[in-house]
């Protein structure tokens, strides 16, 4: 049985990994920061089979800007599942890039928000996992965070700040017995992605987007590109001279 604690438990991606992880019968503790829908996460896995329920717990988008309320929120986590195997951060927000833009200090919360925040809840989290001497961190960045593009570099930036830390957390935490796994899902059908004009062949939908983390965490991968083919689509704009990806304004 995994006990498994899910920080934005209530975000589509991470509630079909979680339906996937409660066929096996896992156990969870649930953060999120809309109690009313965290319950009812609670009780949908319960039905799906998630061993004696769901452990939840109210976690409000201002707990996630004030650092000190966080040792406490994941110290409380461990304590309640004893022992963790998979912790899985999918907490974050999509910014108006025009209001950032124009409002340094809303561009500051916002990175405060899906960069400085992840970060915080990761090393708390690694360090409970380190302690234990084995488990998975696993963090949804994207690939905004590959290349900073006109269209969305305030979220890139945040998600490039993700991505670096995972990295070298991955490398320092090498022989301890834990891995931390970098998240880089491309554009998926979300409510955070509803009303965006995207371009309907490169949107996933949450269950395959699911699919591939769950997989790749049991794999023990270091980076899940999702779909597989951002990997390679992300290559080619880190590798595009800057004179013409500039012209191209992606």
């Amino acid at each position: 049985m995994k006990r498994i604690l899910i920080i934005g438990a209530t975000s589509t991606i991470a509630q079909h990994c979680a339906r996937l992880w409660a066929r096996d019968g896992a156990q969870f503790h649930l953060i999120a920061r809309s109690k009313e829908h965290l319950i009812d996460v609670g009780v949908d896995l319960a039905a799906r089979g998630a061993s004696t329920g769901a452990y939840t717990h109210y976690f409000d988008i201002l707990d996630v800007l004030d650092q000190q309320s966080h040792d406490s929120t994941i110290s409380k986590a461990f304590g309640v599942l004893e022992e963790c195997d998979i912790v899985l951060i999918a907490h974050g927000v999509l910014p108006d890039e025009k209001e950032c833009a124009e409002n340094p200090a809303e561009a500051i919360r916002q990175f405060n928000i899906n960069a400085t925040a992840t970060i915080s809840l990761a090393a708390l989290a690694a360090a409970h996992l380190r302690k234990q001497g084995h488990g998975t961190l696993a963090v949804i960045s994207s690939v905004a965070g590959d290349r900073g593009r006109p269209s969305n570099f305030h979220y890139g930036a945040a998600k490039a700040a993700v991505s670096t830390y995972c990295d070298g957390l991955r490398a320092s935490l090498q022989g301890t017995g834990v891995n931390v796994v970098t998240i880089k899902p491309g554009m998926v059908a979300t409510p955070m992605t509803a009303g965006l004009p995207l371009p309907k062949a490169l949107v996933a939908s949450p269950e395959k987007v699911a699919r591939d983390i769950v997989r790749g965490i049991a794999r023990g991968a270091a980076t899940i590109y999702t779909p597989w083919w951002w990997r390679w689509i992300m290559l080619i704009i880190r590798l595009m001279p800057e004179a013409i990806f500039v012209r191209m304004k992606l």
